[in-house]
C-alpha cells in the first residue's frame, strides 16, 4: 500500500470510530444534564463532547491497553466539562464560600483532631447552621464538584490506566495519588462515603441517592458538597508535598 492509500486508510479508519461512538456522545451528555442546572443545555453538551470524541479518534493509541470506548468516555466528559466551566454561570461570592468552607473544614480538624462536623463549620464560619446548609447547596449547584476538583486530572485518577506515563516518578505520582485519595475517603462518616460512592461509583443522582438514604435531594446535595470539600481539604497536604 502506498503512503497515499495508507493515509485515505487512516482517515477513514478514524471516521468510522466516530461515527460508531457518536452515540456515546450522547449518552455521557445526557447522564451529566441530570446533575446540571437548567440553564446548561444537553445541546451544548453533545457538541463539546463531539470535539472530545474527534480529538479522542486522533489521539488513540491502541497499543497503551484501553479499549477506545474507555480512552473517548474521558475526553468526551473533560471536553464538556471544559465547556461548562468556560461558561461558568456561578456567582464570586460562591465561588468565595466554597473555598472559606474548605479552609474552615481544614482549620476544624486541625484544632480538634475529628471530622469536621455541620455545627462545627459553621460555628467556624460564624453562620447559622441553615445558612451553612444553603451555602453548601449553592456551592453543589453552581459547579459540578469532581474528583479532577481535588487537583489532578481524571487521567491520574481513573482506575484503568489509559496512556502509558513518560517516567517511572510519574507512575509513582499516580500509585501515590490514589493510595491517598482511597485513605482520604475512608476517614469520611460513613454517610458520606454511600454518597460519594453511589455518586460516582453506581453514577446515581441526587434524587435518586436521597430515595435511596431517604432523605431529601437538599439533604444529597448538602452531603455531596460537604463531602468533596472535606478530601479537597484533606487532600491539600498531598498536594503539597507532591512537588
Amino acid at each position: 500500500m502506498n503512503s497515499k492509500a495508507a493515509a485515505y486508510q487512516q482517515f477513514a479508519d478514524k471516521n468510522d470510530l466516530v461515527d460508531r461512538h457518536a452515540s456515546l456522545v450522547k449518552r455521557i451528555a445526557h447522564h451529566l444534564i441530570a446533575r446540571l442546572p437548567a440553564s446548561v443545555l444537553v445541546d451544548d453538551l453533545i457538541q463539546a463532547g463531539m470535539i472530545g470524541l474527534l480529538e479522542a479518534s486522533r489521539n488513540f493509541d491502541g497499543s497503551k491497553g484501553a479499549s477506545f470506548e474507555t480512552f473517548a468516555g474521558i475526553r468526551i466528559r473533560g471536553s464538556m466539562l471544559d465547556e461548562i466551566r468556560k461558561g461558568d454561570w456561578t456567582p464570586r461570592s460562591v465561588h468565595k464560600n466554597g473555598r472559606a468552607i474548605t479552609e474552615a473544614i481544614n482549620q476544624v480538624e486541625r484544632e480538634t483532631g475529628r471530622d469536621a462536623r455541620d455545627l462545627d463549620v459553621a460555628e467556624k464560619l460564624q453562620v447559622s447552621i441553615e445558612s451553612y446548609h444553603q451555602m453548601l447547596n449553592e456551592v453543589n449547584a453552581g459547579k459540578i464538584i469532581g474528583m479532577e476538583d481535588l487537583g489532578v486530572t481524571e487521567d491520574v485518577i481513573t482506575t484503568e490506566q489509559t496512556k502509558g506515563s513518560d517516567t517511572p516518578f510519574e507512575d509513582f505520582l499516580q500509585g501515590s495519588f490514589q493510595k491517598a485519595l482511597a485513605h482520604a475517603i475512608t476517614t469520611l462518616p460513613e454517610r458520606e462515603a454511600i454518597v460519594l460512592s453511589l455518586y460516582y461509583d453506581e453514577e446515581l443522582n441526587l434524587r435518586e441517592i436521597g430515595e435511596v438514604l431517604d432523605v431529601s435531594e437538599s439533604r444529597v446535595s448538602q452531603i455531596h458538597s460537604q463531602a468533596m470539600l472535606k478530601l479537597k481539604s484533606r487532600m491539600q497536604y498531598w498536594r503539597s508535598n507532591d512537588k
